[in-house]
């Protein structure tokens, strides 16, 4: 079981992902006005908004759990897939810059994202 985590460590998380969200859903609408495939992005956009709905369900209790294990699962391997490129991009970023501030929360958001979703996956099978 991970330790309790912090209110300031909790928002930094979900601002985490709804920064990352915000700019996928750009990214997105750059993409279908150039006629761009976007499969991949909207794959990664439906599992960014998962995990940011999973973590808000489990610190507050706040918004609604309708996602089957499939999508969870889904979910879970898009991010933990994100997870190299992000570390790599941090690896080439100064430590102490924002960018690098920004890297190492949003780290941190996928990681705790992907453990609460991994026991999302426990729960369900512990039900059926």
């Amino acid at each position: 079981m991970i330790e309790p985590l912090s209110e300031i460590v909790q928002r930094q998380s979900i601002e985490a992902f709804q920064s990352v969200i915000r700019k996928s859903k750009n990214a997105l609408q750059n993409m279908v006005e150039k006629g761009a495939n976007t499969s991949v992005i909207e794959k990664r956009l439906h599992a960014l908004i998962i995990s940011l709905h999973i973590l808000e369900h489990d610190w507050s209790g706040k918004g609604d759990q309708h996602y089957d294990s499939l999508e969870v699962s889904e979910a879970r391997h898009v991010i933990i897939n994100l997870l190299p490129s992000l570390e790599r991009m941090m690896e080439k970023s100064a430590t102490g810059t924002p960018q690098y501030t920004l890297l190492e929360r949003r780290i941190r958001a996928f990681q705790l994202a992907a453990h609460a979703m991994e026991q999302k996956g426990v729960e369900v099978l512990d039900k059926e």
